[in-house]
């Protein structure tokens, strides 16, 4: 397994060179890029690649959390609260900018939401005990999680008031935006109900405005998902959730959140995909 932890790491991470030092290793989350070079040195020999696809489930509610995602380039996971009538709600979307699973908690304790894989890519996983461990010997370990944990419970408070307050268009193009960020990628490889659910509306209301945002020329529609045509029509419409979640991030992590330079690299990185490539199908 080292030897493959190693190999991810020649080909996918960045090499950064440190006034006075010789090169460094540099991974693609920004969460762990963030470290200390002796903190990151901690991690790397428990650090694992891994690709997932969308549809997987990391956690279910009542799972024991034993490992920690790190997801890496286009890579994002939902944190969805299941209800009684089987929907799940999202409140919270990771990407590049953070982490899944046992960051700030002491050891293995068990899920309160159902973690799942929405865009495909790399992620780096490691066990919460290896994490814990390493979290006992440096404290500015301990405290750089404990800031990035802060964040993730200010983005789940303004999804909390965002749902509360804003339109279903608005919330739509809120998300869109988010993903936008995180992957850098303009296809969005989600299927009309499967928006509907995270957002928790009926898919009727959801097609209304995809409708409307395609006849404005903002988006066009595509087999199992669509693709974002005219971002700047997006923010337009979108409340200041996404803007009040990256302000805080800035505040508190700066840096840590992807920009638009970072977006663009990210896109870039692609090579030559197709539009609507990603798509399923």
């Amino acid at each position: 397994m080292a030897t493959a932890i190693r190999g991810f790491m020649a080909s996918q991470y960045e090499r950064v060179q440190t006034p006075g030092e010789t090169s460094e290793i540099a991974p693609p989350n920004n969460l762990l890029r963030a470290l200390h070079q002796d903190d990151l040195v901690l991690l790397q020999p428990h650090l694992e690649s891994q690709r997932v696809e969308v549809g997987r489930v990391l956690f279910e509610p009542g799972d024991q959390v034993r490992y920690v995602y790190f997801p890496c380039g286009p890579t994002l996971i939902s944190f969805m609260v299941l209800l009684e009538d089987g929907r799940g709600i999202e409140t919270a979307l990771v990407g590049r900018e953070g982490a899944v699973g046992g960051i700030v908690s002491q050891g293995r304790l068990p899920a309160y939401s159902r973690t799942v894989v929405q865009f495909p890519g790399p992620l780096l996983r490691m066990g919460a005990l290896e994490l814990e461990q390493a979290k006992m010997q440096s404290p500015s370990l301990r405290h750089l999680f404990a800031r990035y944990a802060d964040c993730l419970m200010a983005q789940v408070f303004q999804s909390v008031a965002c749902n509360a307050a804003h339109s279903i268009e608005q919330r739509t193009a809120k998300w869109l935006i988010a993903a936008l960020d995180r992957t850098g990628d303009h296809d969005v490889p989600l299927t009309q109900e499967q928006l509907a659910s995270m957002l928790g509306v009926g898919r009727s209301y959801i097609s209304r405005v995809i409708k409307q945002l395609k006849d404005r020329g903002i988006l066009e529609t595509r087999r199992g998902g669509v693709r974002v045509t005219e971002a700047g029509g997006l923010d337009r419409i979108a409340c200041g959730c996404n803007r009040a979640v990256r302000s805080h991030f800035d505040d508190v992590l700066r840096g840590v959140y992807p920009g638009e330079e970072e977006s663009d690299a990210i896109k870039a990185s692609a090579g030559d995909l197709q539009p609507g490539s990603r798509m399923p199908g």
